[in-house]
């Protein structure tokens, strides 16, 4: 008789409905989301991130949806993705430990361009610590980007 209930509680407890998963962080605290398209998938990403940086990574999303209020969004390689037309993107960001990188894809060409240089002589980095957000310099170069041809991805 006790091991049909210690069964029944066995069962039971296999039954239970399951915890949502929180999505992983991986190495430096960037979280690992599925690929997709539309603001569900990069607020899933920004309330993954941890500490100062969601902050930072929200007030970008803001300050990039205030600025081009039709943008196109996406998830892609576990980063956030803007763009003014379908797979055609002008920036994108992703978490490191100590800083956000957000990449220009055509950044060579913003006035005056982001310090950040990178392999590719087109892209410019723009890495913002803790407290070191520039809103009106990152909202300028977000809105010249917008106009650029952007990258196809």
């Amino acid at each position: 008789m006790a091991k049909k209930a210690a069964k029944k509680t066995a069962k039971k407890a296999k039954a239970a409905p399951k915890k949502t998963a929180r999505p992983k962080l991986l190495s430096g605290g960037n979280p690992q989301i599925a690929k997709g398209y539309g603001d569900a998938p990069v607020q899933a990403y920004i309330a993954a991130v941890p500490d100062w940086r969601r902050d930072v990574v929200k007030r970008l999303d803001t300050l990039i949806t205030k600025a081009i209020p039709r943008v196109r969004k996406a998830v892609k390689w576990n980063s956030p993705f803007y763009g003014v037309s379908d797979n055609v993107w002008f920036v994108s960001f992703h978490v490191f430990a100590k800083y956000v990188k957000v990449t220009f894809f055509r950044g060579a060409a913003l006035k005056p361009p982001p310090e950040g240089k990178s392999k590719y002589p087109q892209v410019r980095y723009y890495d913002i610590r803790e407290g070191e957000l520039d809103e009106k310099q990152f909202t300028s170069w977000v809105k010249q980007a917008s106009k650029l041809p952007g990258e196809k991805m």
